[in-house]
């Protein structure tokens, strides 16, 4: 590669290149500029043209300012070849790479395409893949053996990265989506080392079978504008570049997740909003920037932040996108995860408000405040998905032990039930027959030693007996979570019991407990979500930390509110299991003033107050 005033002539070939007064070896001309010639074909970079020797003499126009380092690092590690594919998020993904390297702003996928295009003439982009997850690439095009890029492994001990060969055998293809994907990648700045974010992407091959990459990200819906007047200076199809530029984000978001490359999310983020180190104006952009700049100027971008049609649109969307995301990292919560897998990804969830707070350093408060409350759903609920994985694992060995589940059962038949209802039928107000229902399945499923997926089925059977009788009621959310209230205190009740005697099996009970709540706590929120129809995030995203901010963004919150408060009268009847000989009772949720079962010599009467 010769890099001369104003043109940068490159040979993608093994042949020599040269910069001359015009004349390629090929025999081809270029208007005052170099020439570059080989078995590959020649292609010359010059005042943003790319021109080619390959007999064609067609011209491309390419307004992207891209550096001798970007075009260099192209031809030294890509080649064109038949019979090949490559993802094109996999080129991105390569390049953001290059750029935390070297040090340089990079373009946006746009951008980087038709880049791609102009180093590497002739390429087809096909979509590939099964039907619903196929992806686009580029076709004819591959990485070079030689390249760095198949080599490229971690030293997870210092944190460091090593060279070691990897075979293109070994590289995983689920459908076709991490295809030439990088096996590794620099730990980038300071910050991101300093943060102790491992990253975990060179050995993707190793744990791609512990995630679910076949996903592909659900169609967004519409901006629906709800007839509010656009702001000064907006048109539709400012809206429409926005939807645009806001799908291929979302998808380069996913890409990068399922390759484990978390550390990319932050530049992908800062990308996205054109963030910039230097302090500038809102409405102003970076030479970076450009091509983003013709397809929605960010003073447009600022203004668009405001509008709360397009804020309610990226809400949705994020909630569509962070529980995509969810299901993929960590689809089967009971399902053993790799230790270094999980604490990847609670590091990950550890920096994620605070990688997004900086991107959006200068894009306007309500923007972020709609963003922060999302990612801080999507950050809470991989910490606790990851730890109740973490009690799987450990409830497992236990329920696999049968010395400690014969111990469990002797300590259990010690237990005083009848005791633990009376005190706890002031609070709970659970029904007898539910009660010792709970408890004689219990033991016999503890007796029969079934395994922790079969724990699991039967907590969800339990979950679906008591709030059957809710379904398609506006009472089933408040119903599900006083069941799950009263469902921690009965519990907790059990385990004091066992504390008071002194129970061999403590521990084991404790731990159990501890899960059994935790994989509780995840029916609720998915059957409340699903009561909802809304994603599990969305749900738990209203109770964010910022979520009460958002209600003037939700005209129509108030009223969900409200009916929640009518539906309170009807989900205070007690929880029970549903049975052919009796109805629900109707009681009020107000303690009773003399319970016969827990007073049944009225020690504890009192006579109504004088008024």
């Amino acid at each position: 590669m010769f890099v001369g005033t104003g043109q940068i002539v490159a040979n993608p070939s093994t042949g020599a290149a040269s910069a001359t007064g015009g004349t390629g070896q090929a025999g081809g001309t270029t208007p005052s500029g170099g020439a570059a010639a080989g078995a590959g074909g020649s292609y010359v970079i010059q005042g943003g043209y790319m021109l080619s020797n390959s007999g064609s003499n067609q011209t491309y126009s390419h307004t992207t300012r891209a550096s001798p380092a970007t075009v260099q690092w192209l031809l030294d590690n890509y080649e064109t070849a038949e019979g090949v594919s490559l993802p094109r998020s996999t080129l991105y993904c390569h390049y953001l790479l290059h750029c935390q390297e070297q040090k340089l702003e990079p373009v946006n996928a746009a951008s980087f395409g038709k880049l791609i295009r102009s180093v590497f003439m002739g390429l087809r982009t096909r979509r590939l893949g099964t039907r619903g997850n196929s992806k686009y690439h580029y076709y004819g095009l591959r990485i070079k053996a030689s390249s760095p890029l198949l080599r490229l492994m971690e030293d997870q001990q210092h944190l460091a990265m090593r060279q070691q060969p990897f075979s293109q055998k070994q590289r995983l293809k689920p459908v076709q989506k991490v295809e030439g994907m990088t096996n590794g990648m620099a730990l980038g700045t300071g910050q991101q080392q300093g943060s102790g974010l491992s990253d975990i992407s060179s050995q993707v091959q190793q744990y791609q079978q512990f995630l679910d990459a076949s996903r592909a990200l659900p169609e967004f819906s519409e901006v629906d504008l709800q007839g509010k007047a656009l702001p000064d200076g907006i048109s539709l199809e400012h809206i429409k570049s926005f939807q645009v530029l806001y799908r291929e984000h979302c998808e380069a978001i996913l890409d990068v997740m399922i390759n484990l490359q978390f550390t990319l999310v932050e530049t992908l983020w800062k990308t996205f909003w054109r963030y910039s180190d230097s302090q500038t104006s809102e409405g102003a952009a970076l030479p970076v920037h450009d091509e983003s700049e013709k397809r929605l100027p960010k003073a447009c971008l600022v203004l668009l932040c405001k509008y709360e049609p397009v804020l309610r649109w990226s809400r949705e969307c994020d909630n569509t996108l962070y529980q995509g995301l969810v299901e993929i990292l960590i689809p089967d919560v009971l399902r053993p995860i790799p230790s270094a897998l999980t604490q990847a990804i609670r590091n990950f969830a550890k920096s994620l408000e605070s990688w997004l707070t900086t991107a959006m350093m200068n894009i306007p408060e309500e923007m972020v405040r709609v963003k922060v409350t999302s990612a801080s759903a999507f950050a809470q609920t991989l910490r606790r998905y990851t730890s109740l994985n973490h009690l799987a694992q450990a409830a497992r060995a236990v329920l696999q032990n049968t010395a400690q589940i014969n111990q469990m059962l002797s300590d259990l038949n010690r237990v005083d039930f009848a005791n633990v209802q009376e005190q706890a039928s002031w609070v709970c107000r659970c029904e007898d027959r539910v009660v010792q229902r709970l408890e004689q399945d219990f033991k016999l499923t503890l007796q029969q030693q079934n395994s922790l997926e079969q724990w699991a089925a039967w907590l969800d059977g339990v979950v679906a007996q008591v709030l059957k009788p809710y379904q398609a009621s506006p009472a089933f959310p408040r119903a599900a979570k006083l069941f799950l209230l009263k469902w921690s205190f009965y519990s907790s009740m059990v385990i004091r019991d066992l504390t008071l005697r002194s129970a061999a099996s403590f521990g084991s009970f404790h731990l159990i407990r501890l899960l059994y709540d935790e994989y509780m706590y995840y029916l609720i929120e998915h059957r409340v979500a699903q009561a909802k129809g809304e994603t599990p995030i969305a749900v738990m995203g209203e109770f964010a930390s910022l979520g009460r901010s958002l209600n003037t963004l939700d005209p129509d919150k108030e009223e969900e509110e409200e009916e929640e408060e009518e539906s309170d009268e009807e989900c205070s009847q007690e929880l029970s299991l549903p049975s052919d000989s009796s109805g629900l009772p109707v009681d009020s949720l107000e303690p009773p003033a003399k319970l016969p079962r827990t007073d049944p010599r009225g020690l504890f009467s009192t006579a109504p107050p004088d008024n």
